[in-house]
């Protein structure tokens, strides 16, 4: 039984291990690098797959296995030795080493006196190094040489680029001992400032006294200033007093020069007795808008040249120059203003004082010649024009030196007392004028005089309109508009005036307005040219318009009398004391409605149509305008034309109500002949006669003429 039933049991485990084992070779990966690397041994064996061979390998592997432990073992024995060297090596060092401390306890206990000596003595070496440092650089930053001393306090010395850096250094260690004087003990910083300002003070001195002398040489005609100049100025401005009085000694230097230049440029030789090389001014004397040309021309000319010299200085160094009189003043409390506050320097209003003062002694010479120029001539062209120059001048130097200028005092008076001249003498000649009606040409023509002052003041209008005009909104262009007024109020107005005061002499009204109409028709035309006389031409215009119905009534009255309408227009027309219209039967029954009288009056209106139009302009022949005498014939051609529509309605009017009348009485004639008794009759003889009156004439056929044949006739 035990056989029988363990027989079958024996393939279950054997197949189950068989099966663990193929499960294992298939579940292996040959990525593993373990694997890998033994089938790489495997390979390198050269091993044939067979049993012993299998055999053999796990003996050869064994044997291997126990032959590297082996070595090993060796191998650490070996090591082990080594240790045990190295750890009695150990052992000596550190007995070396602890018989070092002692010996270096030793040493150190002999030298720390010495030590302690060294490190002090260190220690005061480099204290001593660090004040020798600190000695030198207050040396090399606080002190002056001798030799930089004596350049700038010394007068042989010249002021150069050495001059203005060693100046430079001096301002530098005076400013800086502020910083000394910090510290408490302030001997040190007091001495340096005391000393560095005596130098500075003595630089200060000889560069203010260099710079005078600088300002005498300066050229007439070249007035340029160096840079050394403009150095020593800048360095100057930082002493307001020094600063001043150098630019008050360079004003009146330049006021000597240019006075004794401007004298000999007008005279051919100096003060000094030197001549000039160019032609002196005054030998064109003779001819004064030459003269005052040339003179003025100088002036500007010398004024350029001084700002040109002057702007590289107050302009270009204007900074610097503000920079330098803010310090002086804030260091210098007596330059203050009455608040307190240091001023601020402007360099366009020290550039503009500075040349006006150079100017002032030219300008009292330019103020001379001219008021003799002006004086010594009477012709009032002549003061006009030189008016117009000094007036260009003007406007040409307030550009140039602004409007606070003293040569614009000058100028300004002379262009008064041009004026001046120019009205006294326009005022003699209008005291000249005739004052008598007989004066007057038959013709009622211009006279003579009208003509001569009309031919002045289109010279005076030229002239103006050739001076400088200003560009529009400024000043200067309102007092141009005053001198242009000028002209009309000198040259025209009189005039006008005193021809309005020969027209009130005439006895005959209509010649008294052709006459001044011709005149003020003639000085319209004189201006009528220039822009500038719109004013005046507007005040003409204006006496013109005034004076034109006065003529257009004249020349419609003369209408209507040589027409024959003025009686038909005068019956027909209310009057202020009967406003109420006339009845056509008043009307018909006056004189001039009469058959006689209308026919005469229609009669010569056809010979006044004829030539009404000639008639009427010989009627103003006298008028020298033709487009104004034009004007008024035909606006009084339209008024007899409106006149002639009015009767001619009437007339019409009078005629309509004329035939009703009639109308009604032959009504009413009837009515009273059929009321009669039809037996009774009436005379034969009787009714003839009735037949026979004679009818009643139309007034539309004594006076045929229509306001449209009227209209054409005139036109």
């Amino acid at each position: 039984m035990p056989s029988m039933t363990s027989s079958p049991a024996e393939p279950g485990p054997r197949q189950s291990a068989l099966s663990n084992k193929i499960t294992s070779v298939l579940s292996t990966s040959y990525a593993d690098p373990d694997i890998r690397e033994a089938l790489g041994m495997l390979d390198q064996r050269g091993l044939h797959n067979s049993a012993e061979a299998r055999r053999r390998l796990r003996l050869d592997v064994q044997k291997e296995v126990m032959d590297c432990n082996g070595a090993i073992i060796q191998d650490f024995g070996q090591v082990a030795e080594q240790v045990r060297r190295i750890g009695s090596v150990i052992d000596r060092l550190q007995r070396t080493y602890k018989e070092i401390i002692v010996h270096i306890d030793a040493a150190r206990q002999e030298t720390d006196s010495v030590v302690t000596d060294t490190n002090a003595i260190l220690s005061e070496q480099d204290e001593v190094k660090k004040k020798q440092r600190l000695l030198d650089i207050v040396r090399r930053h606080f002190t002056l040489s001798p030799e930089l001393g004596e350049l700038l306090t010394s007068t042989s010395e010249p002021v150069a680029d050495r001059f203005f850096a060693a100046l430079a250094r001096v301002k530098s260690i005076h400013h800086d001992c502020q910083i000394l004087l910090g510290y408490e003990n302030q001997r040190l910083g007091l001495d340096i400032m005391e000393q560095s300002s005596k130098t500075l003070n003595g630089a200060f001195e000889k560069l203010y006294r260099w710079t005078l002398l600088e300002f005498k040489t300066l050229d007439v005609e070249n007035p340029r200033m160096s840079s050394n100049i403009r150095r020593a100025l800048r360095a100057l401005a930082e002493r307001p007093t020094l600063f001043e009085s150098c630019l008050d000694f360079l004003a009146e230097a330049r006021e000597q020069m240019l006075s004794e230049a401007f004298l000999a440029a007008l005279t051919g030789a100096s003060a000094r007795g030197e001549e000039s090389h160019g032609k002196p001014i005054e030998l064109v004397a003779h001819d004064p808008m030459r003269y005052l040309g040339d003179m003025l021309a100088w002036v500007h000319s010398a004024a350029v040249s001084e700002r040109e010299s002057l702007e590289a200085l107050f302009l270009s160094d204007g900074d610097e120059l503000a920079k330098g009189v803010q310090a002086g003043m804030k260091n210098d409390p007596w330059s203050r203003s009455a608040g307190g506050r240091p001023e601020d320097f402007n360099g366009a209003q020290a550039l503009s004082s500075s040349v006006n003062r150079s100017l002032r002694g030219v300008g009292s010479i330019l103020r001379q010649r001219v008021e003799q120029t002006i004086s010594g001539h009477d012709d009032a062209i002549l003061a006009y024009r030189i008016a117009g120059l000094i007036r260009f001048y003007r406007s040409t130097f307030q550009k140039l030196l602004g409007p606070d200028a003293s040569v614009l005092e000058v100028l300004d008076s002379g262009h008064e007392s041009a004026l001046r001249q120019f009205h006294a003498l326009m005022a003699e000649n209008v005291g000249n004028l005739p004052i008598d009606a007989a004066d007057i040409a038959p013709d009622l023509s211009v006279p003579d005089f009208v003509k001569e002052a009309l031919e002045l003041l289109e010279a005076l209008m030229t002239s103006y309109e050739a001076s400088y005009r200003p560009g529009s909104g400024s000043s200067e262009e309102t007092e141009e508009d005053e001198d242009g007024q000028a002209v009309f109020t000198a040259a025209l107005d009189p005039v006008l005036a005193r021809c309005q005061e020969l027209s009130e002499g005439l006895d005959d009204e209509h010649a008294s307005r052709i006459f001044l109409l011709n005149c003020l028709l003639a000085a319209k035309n004189a201006v009528a040219a220039h822009p500038f006389a719109a004013t005046a031409l507007a005040a003409i215009d204006a006496r013109i318009d005034a004076l034109t119905p006065a003529v257009i009534e004249q020349q419609h009255a003369f209408f209507l009398h040589s027409s024959g309408l003025h009686p038909l227009l005068v019956a027909l027309t209310p009057t202020p004391h009967d406003p109420n219209p006339t009845t056509a039967a008043a009307l018909r029954s006056s004189a001039v409605f009469q058959p006689a009288a209308l026919a005469a009056i229609s009669q010569q209106l056809d010979h006044f149509l004829a030539s009404a139009v000639l008639d009427a302009t010989e009627n103003l022949a006298l008028l020298a305008d033709a487009k104004l005498l034009r004007d008024a014939t035909d606006a009084a051609a339209q008024r007899f034309c409106a006149d002639f529509e009015f009767v001619e309605a009437q007339i019409v009017a009078m005629d309509d109500e004329e035939e009703e009348e009639k109308e009604k009485e032959e009504e009413t004639k009837e009515e009273e002949t059929q009321g009669l008794q039809r037996e009774e009759k009436r005379e034969p003889e009787q009714e003839d006669q009735e037949r026979a009156e004679a009818p009643r004439v139309l007034l539309r056929s004594l006076f045929p003429r229509t306001s449209a044949e009227i209209r054409v006739l005139l036109s």
